[in-house]
């Protein structure tokens, strides 16, 4: 669903949208949000499904896995690393509650954890209970006020050039990372940070850090910096390796910036579709240096996310479903292919034919565009609309229709290769 002053929007009848079938008039599922019915109806949720199990091991085979993997040990190693390490944690809880007080601790390269003590006899009492203990010069209070007065100059101005400012326990420092002291913020900055002597260690030639996110098709992202919004479609690769989303055309017509919980992840880079001409609803957008699209599908709380294990497309009376920031996880089976729809305008625009597309039982509405279609594990392609009063209020099992951009004839026309699980 997009909402943008610069967008143009889907025609309706009063307060309740309207809309019919394929070759008469519809409306796009990312058509503006309007008013406050549609608006309410958008989960704030993510589509990444709650985990947990009443018989889960005491640590995840993964983690175990990939900790031997950095340690260069083997697993079991691993996981008798994870036991000291909560023993003494466990043994410091219980210290801290006898009354014993601590200015910080940490774990050390081996795995050993060491206290900051506020004299030698208080380090005495840890050591004789089992846990390494020293007297730092500063600790972890002092060294929280150096930041926190480095916190309080950066939020009247940005320090652009430093990258990071934290405590360091282990070190005894407040550590700031910098990749150019080049802007006035940045020297102010690192003047206030020189103040404080030794108790400041800066470090150049650090890389420019960006939020990052590994998002699930189905959730919700912005156009722009409208309130507006889409749904994450699939992620696929060229032969370079460079990555994509690919999503309905519409949600990227005007090749907008592409953002998921604030951060901009993508920006819209082709689409082969236009307000008011013959279109195709599909489009492509590349994928920002640190971000990815999942290659399995989010569920909405409906079990386990859905692995994504290729894309042939299912024949017509297939199940299916779709996952989608408005209405989450609806399902049906598929219609027709090769249909084709009128999109009509709300205010009062040209219509647009497109052309290309696949029907479904799936209900959706607003804002779904892009949103991800699956039959068992085969990706079948991105929400692109449905009947413009239509409304799911049975959940899973809701009664409606919709029509989706096959993702096989997006990926063969764009030379794309679909990221699998």
């Amino acid at each position: 669903m997009r909402n943008s002053r610069n967008s143009r929007n889907f025609r309706t009848s009063g307060n309740r949208r309207s809309g019919r079938f394929a070759l008469l008039a519809v409306a796009l599922s990312a058509s503006a949000v309007l008013g406050t019915q549609v608006t309410a109806q958008a989960t704030t949720q993510d589509a990444t499904p709650a985990t947990g199990s009443s018989a889960a091991p005491l640590y995840q085979p993964e983690m175990v896995r990939a900790l031997a993997a950095s340690l260069g040990v083997d697993e079991k190693a691993a996981a008798d690393r994870l036991d000291r390490q909560d023993a003494q944690q466990k043994r410091l809880v219980e210290l801290r509650r006898s009354g014993l007080t601590d200015d910080g601790a940490f774990f050390d390269a081996a795995g050993s954890l060491t206290v900051n003590a506020d004299d030698r006899a208080e380090a005495a009492r840890f050591e004789r209970a089992g846990i390494d203990a020293r007297v730092p010069a500063r600790g972890e209070d002092a060294l929280d006020r150096v930041k926190a007065e480095l916190d309080a100059l950066a939020v009247k101005q940005a320090p652009a050039g430093v990258a990071a400012w934290s405590v360091d326990l282990a070190a005894d420092q407040v550590v700031v990372k910098v990749n150019s002291d080049r802007s006035a913020p940045a020297k102010a900055f690192l003047a206030a940070a020189a103040k404080h002597g030794s108790a400041v260690k800066v470090v150049r030639g650090q890389e420019k850090l960006a939020a990052q996110a590994a998002i699930y098709p189905g959730s919700k992202m912005t156009i722009n910096n409208t309130s507006g919004w889409c749904s994450v479609g699939y992620g696929a690769r060229d032969r370079s390796g460079n990555q994509y989303l690919v999503t309905a055309g519409h949600c990227v017509e005007g090749l907008p910036t592409l953002r998921y919980d604030g951060a901009a992840f993508a920006k819209g880079t082709k689409t082969r579709f236009a307000l008011g001409t013959r279109s195709v609803d599909m489009g492509i957008a590349s994928v920002n240096s640190g971000h990815s699209i999942t290659t399995s599908v989010g569920t909405w709380g409906n079990g386990s996310p859905i692995a994504v294990r290729g894309s042939s497309r299912a024949a017509s009376g297939a199940s299916i479903c779709k996952s989608g920031a408005t209405t989450g996880w609806t399902c049906g089976t598929i219609g027709s292919y090769n249909v084709s729809v009128t999109y009509t305008d709300r205010n009062g625009g040209p219509d647009t034919v497109v052309t290309g597309l696949a029907t479904s039982s799936v209900c959706t509405e607003g804002g779904d565009s892009g949103g991800a279609y699956i039959s068992g594990n085969q990706a079948q392609g991105m929400t692109s609309g449905g009947p413009t009063n239509q409304r799911c209020t049975g959940g899973v099992n809701s009664r409606g229709s919709s029509y989706f951009q096959p993702l096989d004839d997006a990926l063969s026309y764009y030379g794309l290769t679909l990221n699998t699980n």
